[in-house]
């Protein structure tokens, strides 16, 4: 049978003059060399070289082939060239789904940084409040923000840090209106209310120790954008439920500090348990990196 296979090895012994050394080069024996040129020569209907006590040399049709053989070499060693190289060097696209309050994992430095380092990669963005589907949308990566994801044994979930979460008030807001001492107090608070991934008003589950306390908070806004509740809480509008991670940069007061929200989990989600491209890890590593140099959960 002939083979591409085969016609490359050709091309080998022909250029190291000799089975064993060809051989060497695979780590194959001399006598596995020797047939599978015999069955090359087999397939082929006419013999490619004259084997001698201490040399081979090349038949006339031997030569003619030669050049097959050589070309199909090349296009090998440029192959494995290419995947050396991108194994060294992240390059061509990355497709990555992004919450869309981005913000809040302080994501600028890291693109910033991301694209001046690995310039030979083309960033393709995605900002979504919705869970987009890797598969039928081509996303290498998404980075999701959840308690805990859904089973899917087509996916893998890594998980990058976690988030902290409490009740946060302007300095203005807390003046005209009191701190709360408890959560029974917040009940007469303009409370900042999220709006989940399910279209549903998300409540306050305030843990302390072994106590949690839940509250559905009434406000006159409710949206699923946390920094439009952020940025209505700093404008001393009311009560708004974010991570510390979110809220530093606003300089925003703790409301009830004693009293946390549930934590939520940064995920980095792929397809399958396949090898991930270079650009791929790169950028998981490089997101790892960011948040684990941000407050963490405690």
């Amino acid at each position: 049978m002939l083979t591409a296979d085969n016609l490359i090895l050709f091309a080998e012994v022909a250029a190291a003059g000799s089975f064993t050394a060809a051989g060497r080069r695979h780590g194959l024996p001399k006598s596995t060399v020797s047939r599978r040129i015999a069955a090359l020569e087999s397939a082929l209907g006419q013999r490619l070289l004259t084997r001698g006590t201490r040399s081979l040399s090349l038949t006339p049709f031997g030569d003619g082939i030669l050049r097959h053989g050589q070309r199909l070499l090349e296009e090998l060693t440029q192959v494995t060239d290419l995947a050396q190289h991108r194994q060294l060097t992240p390059v061509g696209p990355l497709r990555v789904s992004l919450p869309p309050e981005f913000q809040e994992l302080s994501l600028l430095p890291l693109l910033q940084d991301y694209v001046a380092r690995y310039p030979m990669v083309r960033l393709e963005l995605d900002l979504s409040p919705h869970r987009v589907d890797l598969l039928s949308g081509r996303y290498d990566l998404a980075v999701r923000i959840a308690r805990q994801l859904p089973d899917d044994s087509a996916l893998v979930a890594r998980p990058l840090a976690e988030l902290r979460h409490g009740l946060y008030a302007s300095p203005a807001y807390l003046a005209r209106h009191g701190a709360p001492a408890g959560p029974q107090d917040l009940t007469s608070h303009v409370a900042l209310t999220l709006i989940g991934s399910d279209g549903q008003p998300q409540g306050w589950q305030l843990t302390q120790g072994d106590t949690t306390v839940a509250l559905q908070p009434q406000g006159p806004v409710a949206a699923n954008s946390i920094s439009l509740n952020s940025g209505l809480a700093v404008a001393g509008v009311g009560i708004a439920g974010m991570s510390e991670r979110f809220a530093a940069p606003f300089v925003q007061q703790c409301v009830l500090p004693q009293w946390q929200l549930p934590t939520a989990t940064v995920w980095a989600v792929t397809q399958g348990r396949r090898l991930l491209p270079l650009q791929t890890r790169a950028f998981i590593d490089r997101l790892r990196e960011v948040l684990a140099a941000q407050p963490a959960a405690g």
